[in-house]
């Protein structure tokens, strides 16, 4: 019996219909590209496949990274070297000028730490691989909102100041302490905060299925940007390492016997923060947590909830990677999601192709 046998075999078990998930990986296959999808159920891998890609080839998952570096911070709070809620500039006191005093670090968490673009997208964009800059940017950026009072997706700052705060806090690199405090211990020797050079020959280049999304293909395909660390949007990995990360925290904080973080940790990262309101940077609704993007129905097909299926829970938490890629775990199933792909839609239509590969697993999920 090979691997995908295997898999399948175990489908049963696990408590999900094969002719379900025959028809999630149909659609996935007729949408062309590279993507790889793995689904995981009551802690049993039951679907990982490849498609136009090899299982080792490494997708970079974009805003799907900011769970890790929320996470990382969350660590620190876990250990008393953060306090959620004290200011940023209590540990990066330049980060207080031009009226940033007052931000908290939960603020950040919640996307409502008023600096959504520091100093503006273009300038954002162009200096996302260059830390130093990037971080200078954020300490000389003027709020556009007084902190806590706009939940407004913050694209890149909210990696660069979350991991800032890392840095500051425990005197190492960024990438060192997510890969070594967050990665290393559950085994997941294949994602990498910004590709090394021995990893660069699996890397997936981006392509765009829409005019809209050309800047961010010549953006992301450059061999710069990608091995950059940007806790953003700089992870690259497959779709089945993501699925056991997000199976650590469907589990409260361990994986194998292997503990990275506390449950309580794990559920203060999932708290609501954002209940469905209008994110002032997206212009939709959205469920913000601490970190992750938040499931439940939605009546609304702007939601962005809606990429975690419009069958999902409200539990349900993960985040998608610019509509083109999601991860997401749904505790009242045990199902964890991980979907990543190549092609990059137009943002709207690409809510909808998250949401029916998101809902066919779902629907997948046999009762009891």
């Amino acid at each position: 019996m090979n691997a995908i046998d295997e898999w399948e075999h175990s489908t049963k078990e696990a408590g999900m219909d094969p002719a379900a998930l025959k028809r999630l990986t149909d659609v996935v296959r007729a949408r062309g590209g590279a993507a790889q999808l793995c689904v995981m159920r009551r802690g049993t891998v039951v679907l990982d496949r490849s498609f136009g890609c090899s299982p080792d080839s490494l997708f970079l998952v974009y805003a799907a990274t900011k769970p890790v570096a929320a996470l990382a911070v969350h660590a620190l709070a876990e250990r008393g070297l953060i306090g959620l809620d004290e200011p940023v500039a209590a540990y990066w006191p330049r980060f207080a000028q031009y009226g940033k005093g007052g931000v908290t670090v939960r603020h950040v968490l919640q996307h409502r730490a008023g600096v959504p673009v520091g100093r503006g997208i273009v300038r954002t964009m162009r200096t996302a691989g260059d830390w130093e800059r990037s971080v200078r940017d954020l300490e000389q950026s003027r709020p556009k909102w007084p902190g806590g009072k706009v939940a407004a997706y913050h694209f890149m700052s909210f990696g660069f100041i979350l991991g800032e705060l890392v840095q500051r806090v425990t005197g190492r690199s960024f990438r060192d302490f997510v890969t070594s405090e967050l990665f290393a211990p559950l085994g997941l020797n294949d994602l990498h905060m910004g590709l090394p050079d021995d990893a660069w020959d699996r890397h997936v280049p981006a392509r765009a299925a829409h005019p809209s999304e050309w800047p961010n293909q010549w953006m992301s395909n450059r061999r710069g940007y990608r091995q950059a660390v940007i806790p953003s949007a700089g992870l690259s990995g497959t779709a089945a390492q993501m699925a056991r990360f997000y199976q650590m925290l469907m589990e409260g904080g361990s994986l194998d016997g292997v503990r990275v973080l506390r449950s309580e940790t794990v559920a203060e990262a999932r708290k609501p923060s954002n209940d469905g309101g209008i994110d002032a940077s997206l212009k939709r609704p959205v469920r913000w947590s601490h970190g992750f993007m938040l499931g439940g129905p939605s009546p609304e097909p702007r939601d962005l909830s809606n990429v975690l299926g419009g069958a999902s829970d409200a539990s349900a938490f993960g985040h998608a990677g610019t509509t083109s890629s999601v991860v997401w775990a749904d505790p009242t199933r045990d199902l964890v999601f991980s979907y990543l792909s190549n092609i990059q839609p137009e943002f709207g239509a690409g809510i909808g192709r998250l949401r029916e590969v998101s809902d066919l697993a779902l629907g997948a999920c046999e009762a009891g």
